[in-house]
């Protein structure tokens, strides 16, 4: 019962990811995220078990989504990466033992990676916004709001 409920929750991570709205750099850092997830996750369980798990998850899906994102979206990829790969790995072992560990590392590091990034994006383009744009000190002109 267990194993279908993990595997219902990784189908329905996936599909709410999937319809994210996605630029190329979401998508890389959604990757980036899962990668680094997963591949922390089994480490961690292979040396300390499912606590082990959940920190490697959280450490690999920050890692991954810091190689992947660029200076705009750094710091939420990493921080949303090591958050969602953390709370994955937890939940997938909690619901599906080490192989839902390592899918709910994967499914939430690359979700937080890709929507940490779009957020620290976003946060980056309004800040260019509401100190002039990219001409700040122009004086004549057009105004950049």
């Amino acid at each position: 019962m267990l194993k279908k409920i993990a595997g219902t929750t990784a189908v329905a991570a996936a599909m709410a990811v999937a319809s994210l709205p996605a630029t190329a750099g979401d998508m890389n850092n959604a990757v980036g995220g899962a990668l680094g997830g997963v591949a922390g996750a089994a480490l961690g369980n292979a040396v300390g078990g499912s606590t082990g798990a959940v920190i490697g998850g959280a450490v690999g899906g920050g890692a991954g989504g810091a190689v992947t994102s660029n200076k705009h979206e750094r710091t939420g990829a990493v921080v949303g990466g090591a958050l969602g790969g953390g709370a994955g790995a937890a939940a997938g072992n909690a619901m599906g033992g080490t192989a839902g560990g390592l899918v709910g590392a994967a499914v939430g590091g690359g979700a937080g990676a890709a929507l940490g990034g779009n957020v620290s994006r976003n946060n980056s383009h309004s800040d260019d916004r509401h100190h002039g744009g990219k001409h700040p000190h122009k004086k004549h002109g057009k105004h950049y709001d």
